[in-house]
This record gives structure tokens, C-alpha cells and sequence, in this order.
């Protein structure tokens, strides 16, 4: 339950395009100590599985190793995972995000997921039993494609010819050879995503998520077709039906891959990464819970991490206020979430975006007003 004099448990997710989960949590933990000095402050930065997955676990007391591997237009990026025993967190994104894009131009049809799969195999390699594929992020359509690639598939055109890279050649995909490629046997695999979207259809990777990709409508067909194309030759070749499954549409198609041929499991990504940073034992002797992201809205209300956390501490009786750069939920939307206040930047500053390029120490502002509500 809720201790009055207990500490305060600081749990954002990254504001995107202002600031990482870790560093929110830096500016929330400045203010509060001006304010109330006296108040134990416990910093736990968290992600939903996504972009900031790696890190959340590194400031969870995971360590950070890296690897270089093959960016998603076939640049060469150093590439970060973290390890704590014989766990790996692999985070998509390093090797495959859009952020990794030259000069941030869009590659649609042609971007590919091979770096994951370079991940995936430096954190075998280095003596991982169980990895943790965060989802999220991604540049890619090619239904994970490039990660099989990677662990050693070859895929064929008519002539006997390797695909070229990305979710377009998929059309041309004629055959499967799966003689040399390493399934990580022995490995278990646990894909976590805030998606629950299948590989194909209007609700899947194409659909959805090729035009935030930079896909026309013509694009999103082409990629619909390839991706057609690669999960008839891929569930005949490892007999393992995977494109209607929850989660198969995640990252592109990535989703799909790691169901057919790694054997992964999907879980919701916030529930899963809140086990495994350790929320529970954080938790315990709070007194107040703080998360948020960017924006709180419908998105947030799908499995994103402040509504993770909020549903976690209520279990433990911990109340939960939320701070985000702009608001659209309402006040029963957020109670239902089980967040008792949510705090937007857009209460101190208007104009959004100098909501983007401040809000660090807008964030610290606004710590004020919690101090005071609740502290």
C-alpha cells in the first residue's frame, strides 16, 4: 500500500523527439528535490518494448554491450543490446529505427531488418539462453526478411539469384533455402511489442504502418504483395502458421519472423519489461507513482507504458499522476487507466513546439504543481 512518508518512483517512457525515458526521469527527479528536499527519490525509466528498450534495462541495472551490424539501408551502425546474466535485451531500433535512416530520407520498399538479426546473433553468441526482442521503431516492411537473412537463410529469386533487400523484392521471392540457417536453437525468445496487429490485411504491417514508413498507396500494395509472397513460401517452408497471430504485423512483419522461425512468444511489451526491470520490487514502500511519455492519448490507452505502469501500481494501492507534452485523454478516460492527474507541458507553454525543444525544463516546472497536489 501507499506509504505517506515513503519515496516517490519515477517510471516515464522517452518523450519523443524531446527527451529519452531516462532523461525525463533526470529533469522529474531535479525538481522534486528542489521542492521537497526531503522525499526519497526512486528513478526507474521505462519503455513498452519499443524504441528505448535497451535503455530503460541498462538504467534497470543491465549492461550495455555493442556490435556493429548493418543499418537498415545496409550502412554499417554500432548497435546496442544489454545483457544481465543469461538475459538479452535486443532492441529492433538499434539496428533497424528509423532514426538510423541517412539524412532521415524514408527507404520504404527497400530498408531491411538484416541488423536485427546480426543483434540476435552477438547476443547468442555471447552466451545468452533467453532474448528479449523489443519491437518498435522500426524502418522496415520486409516482414523480417533481413533478420532471417542473417542467420543464414538464402532467398531466391526465379534464377537462382539472392533478393535484394527490403519488403518490395518480396514479389520476386521464388524460394527458401534454410540449409544453412541458425534457428538459435535452445534459445528462447520472447518478442515484446504495444501492437497486437497481424502480418497482412487492413490491420496489418503494410497497412498501417507503411505510410508512417514513408509508403504511398501504390508502395503500400507493393508491399502488401511481397508480404503475401514471403509468408506463403515462409509457413510452407517451417510449417509453423504465424501471420494472423497477434503481434506478426509488429516492426514491419519483424513480428512474423521471429513467430515462424525462431519459435518466439509475444507479450505485451510494458507488463512483460515491468517484470523484468524489477517495477514490483521499486514499488514497494511508495508513496507516489510518476510516469508519461509524449502524449498522452487513444495510442496510450493501447498497452503503452504509462498505463502499464498506472494498472501496476494499482494493484499495490499506489497512486499514479502522469506528465506528457500534450493531453488528449479525458478526465474519465485517465481514471480508467487508473491515472489519478496527468500534468501536460502545454499548461505552462502553448505553443507545442517549444513544448518539443523545452521540455526538460519545462518538466521541471511543472514538478512544482505535483509537489504541492500531492506531496
Amino acid at each position: 500500500m501507499a506509504s505517506p512518508t515513503g519515496h516517490v518512483l519515477i517510471s516515464p517512457d522517452k518523450f519523443k523527439g524531446s527527451l529519452s525515458a531516462s532523461e525525463a526521469a533526470a529533469r522529474l527527479a531535479a525538481g522534486l528535490a528542489r521542492h521537497r528536499p526531503g522525499v526519497p527519490l526512486v528513478m526507474l525509466p521505462v519503455a513498452d518494448g519499443g524504441d528505448g528498450t535497451v535503455e530503460a534495462a541498462v538504467a534497470a541495472g543491465f549492461t550495455r554491450r555493442s556490435a556493429r551490424v548493418a543499418g537498415p539501408t545496409g550502412e554499417p551502425v554500432e548497435a546496442g543490446y544489454a545483457v544481465r546474466g543469461d538475459t538479452a535485451v535486443v532492441e529492433l531500433a538499434e539496428a533497424a529505427g528509423l532514426h538510423l535512416l541517412p539524412e532521415g530520407r524514408l527507404r520504404p520498399l527497400g530498408a531491411s531488418s538484416l541488423g536485427a538479426g546480426q543483434l540476435l546473433l552477438a547476443a547468442a553468441r555471447g552466451g545468452a539462453r533467453r532474448i528479449v526482442l523489443g519491437l518498435g521503431g522500426s524502418a522496415c516492411t520486409d516482414g523480417g526478411a533481413g533478420l532471417v537473412q542473417a542467420l543464414g537463410a538464402r532467398l531466391l529469386d526465379a534464377g537462382g539469384n539472392r533478393l535484394p533487400p527490403g519488403g518490395a523484392a518480396l514479389r520476386r521471392l521464388h524460394a527458401l533455402d534454410l540449409r544453412g540457417f541458425n534457428d538459435l536453437g535452445g534459445l528462447e525468445v520472447v518478442v515484446t511489442t504495444d501492437g497486437d496487429d497481424p502480418l497482412l490485411g487492413r490491420e496489418g504491417a503494410a497497412a498501417v504502418y507503411g505510410p508512417q514508413k514513408g509508403a504511398d498507396r501504390e508502395g503500400v500494395k507493393t508491399l502488401e504483395a511481397g508480404l503475401r509472397r514471403w509468408a506463403d513460401l515462409a509457413e510452407a517452408a517451417v510449417r509453423r502458421p504465424a501471420r494472423d497471430r497477434p503481434g506478426a504485423g509488429a516492426a514491419g512483419g519483424v513480428g512474423f519472423a521471429a513467430l515462424a522461425f525462431l519459435g518466439a512468444r509475444v507479450e505485451p511489451g510494458i507488463a512483460y519489461l515491468l517484470d523484468l526491470l524489477g517495477f514490483t520490487e521499486k514499488l514497494a514502500g511508495a508513496r507516489l507513482v510518476i510516469t508519461g511519455e509524449g502524449s498522452l492519448d487513444a495510442q496510450t490507452l493501447r498497452g503503452k507504458a504509462p498505463v502499464g505502469v498506472a494498472r501496476a501500481a494499482a494493484r499495490a494501492g499506489v497512486p499514479v499522476v502522469a506528465v506528457c507534452g500534450r493531453r488528449a485523454l479525458t478526465g474519465e478516460q485517465l481514471r480508467r487507466a487508473r491515472i489519478s492527474a496527468a500534468y501536460p507541458l502545454t499548461d505552462l507553454e502553448p505553443d507545442v513546439e517549444r513544448c518539443i525543444s523545452a521540455a526538460g525544463p519545462l518538466l521541471e516546472r511543472l514538478t512544482f504543481a505535483i509537489a504541492e497536489e500531492w506531496l
